[in-house]
């Protein structure tokens, strides 16, 4: 279909306030959003439909418009319900740019002209088809009350007999057909293997076969120009069937689907930036030293948005960094993006590449850890990590007020230093390792940590490679026993005789002795910058 169509159905009563020259334009789509830079979904041709709640104020719409003109958008259609008209700068940036732009009257429904265009451009489609595009988009466009990906999933189910399951990108299961999870464990490994499918390169719907059933995997909002902007906080659409075996017209379907999920995915983005902007406020104000009180009328405000009910909840605070040596792009965005998916109910804020959540915790649960954090997720954000990727964790304490922050804030920061002097893709520290013998490994240097590591435990590890012996695991565990003899045979389940013999061989190999304070504690540092592997 045209532009112009629009113009010619008198039920819409669309008003035309610029690009009138263009309206011989086709219409391939139809998309409806309020970011303020949608270019990451647009393939060009499309009908923009926009509540405008991106506009704050003159010169907002010149680089917004800039976006849909780049994208190669066929026209834009403006709603008047939220401002009570379209915006002036909108119509002037629109005719500068040649974009066609119409008025929506509050009384027209964004899901009518939907309808409308869908039914045009896909009534060449077999029926069936057609009607489940129809319905896929009614449902989004009305937003949670259309009941959001769930419900689309569930058409999925009813019309096409497709079970689908949509995941985070550490596999948690976020909307299912008919509300039906996955088998325990498996979200995590299918985010697993299109993680690794995409670090590998590979776009577009990916199949894999876990427990003798056949996935097939749809990206859900993609960053195209490079995927590692959302690789770790991304959506997945896992769908059970071989989608080789389908016809060109139900992959077009499901790539839809992917697009529409990826609309309900920014508006919920859209929905934390009010939880960004206060905790940039808290951590800016804490670090600058500003008075308790003040910090803690920032608290009170944040806390219930992120669910905190009744009493005053006590805090934690969580700092992480994700790095890749050839980003080009904020990899504080992506660290930011992180925690929100591994902490829904924080509230994060990102600076110079580092990303730090406040989290709130009621009082008498159980407060939070590197390992509860991480665990779950570590197999698949590994997979996206890749090879030269690497993301680095860091835990405070509970502090019960606002003067207490500033000591978590500093403390999940060195907690995430102490996690960074470690080896791992995928590494994290807690509080309760901040004493004081680990708070000195994160300055020194790499090279001398290294060589340190390496004289102490290689001549181990060389004859436990020769030999295929234990040494190593036995000096942790002797370590861990604090010495005792009795105790870490019972743990090893060896003979306390083994364990001398063990023991000596260590001592022999490396020249020290475990008797002695000093020896002991090189070797505890040793294997803290060692960890297992």
């Amino acid at each position: 279909m045209r532009l112009r169509t629009l113009l010619e159905a008198e039920s819409f009563g669309l008003r035309l306030l610029a690009g009138e020259p263009e309206l011989d334009r086709p219409v391939r789509g139809v998309m409806t959003t309020d970011l303020r830079d949608p270019s990451r979904y647009l393939r060009g041709g499309e009908l923009v439909l926009t509540g405008l709640a991106w506009w704050r104020g003159p010169g907002d719409a010149e680089p917004f418009v800039r976006v849909l003109a780049a994208a190669g958008v066929a026209g834009l259609a403006a709603g008047e319900a939220e401002l009570g008209s379209v915006p002036d700068d909108l119509t002037t940036a629109c005719a500068r740019l040649g974009m066609p732009l119409f008025a929506v009257g509050e009384e027209v429904s964004f899901v009518d002209i939907t309808e409308f265009v869908v039914r045009r451009v896909s009534g060449e489609r077999a029926g069936d088809l057609a009607a489940v595009v129809d319905r896929h988009r009614r449902l989004m466009a009305a937003g949670p009350a259309g009941g959001g990906p769930g419900a689309v999933l569930d058409l999925l189910g009813s019309d096409l007999d497709l079970r689908a399951w949509l995941l985070s990108a550490t596999g948690r299961q976020i909307a299912a057909t008919g509300g039906r999870p996955l088998p325990a464990g498996v979200g995590g490994a299918l985010a697993e293997r299109r993680l690794a499918a995409t670090r590998a390169g590979h776009r577009g719907p990916s199949r894999t076969v876990l427990d003798g059933e056949v996935y097939s995997l749809f990206p859900v909002g993609e960053d195209e120009t490079d995927p590692r902007r959302t690789l770790l906080s991304g959506w997945l659409l896992a769908v059970r069937a071989d989608a080789r075996d389908w016809p060109a017209e139900r992959l077009d379907l499901l790539d839809g689907v992917a697009r529409l999920v990826a609309a309900e995915r920014d508006r919920r983005e859209a929905t934390r930036t009010v939880q960004r902007r206060l905790a940039t406020e808290v951590v800016e104000l804490v670090s600058t030293g500003a008075p308790p009180a003040e910090v803690a009328a920032r608290l009170r405000v944040v806390a219930p948005l992120l669910g905190s009910r009744g009493a005053e909840p006590e805090w934690q605070v969580v700092a992480a960094r994700v790095e890749w040596p050839d980003a080009e792009f904020d990899l504080g965005q992506v660290g930011r993006a992180l925690l929100e998916e591994l902490l829904p109910a924080a509230a994060v804020t990102h600076r110079g590449g580092e990303a730090v959540a406040l989290v709130p915790l009621p009082v008498r649960d159980t407060p939070l850890t590197a390992a509860a954090v991480l665990d779950p997720a570590g197999a698949p954000l590994a997979a996206g990590l890749g090879a030269e990727g690497r993301l680095t964790l860091g835990v405070s304490a509970a502090v019960p007020s606002a003067e207490a922050l500033r000591g978590a804030v500093e403390e999940a920061r060195h907690a995430r230093r102490v996690a960074a002097a470690r080896g791992g893709r995928v590494s994290g520290a807690g509080h309760e390792e901040l004493a004081s013998h680990v708070l000195l490994l994160p300055f020194v240097p790499d090279d001398v940590r290294r060589a340190f590591t390496a004289r102490l435990l290689e001549p181990l590890r060389a004859y436990d490679r020769r030999h295929r012996s234990e040494l190593v695991p036995t000096l942790r565990a002797f370590l861990a026993a604090d010495g005792s003899w009795t105790r870490c045979a019972a743990d090893l389940h060896v003979h306390v005789n083994t364990l001398r013999y063990r023991i000596g061989r260590i001592e022999h190999l490396t020249g020290r002795d475990l008797g002695r304070l000093e020896d002991k504690l090189d070797f505890f540092l040793a294997l803290r910058l060692d960890p297992p592997r």
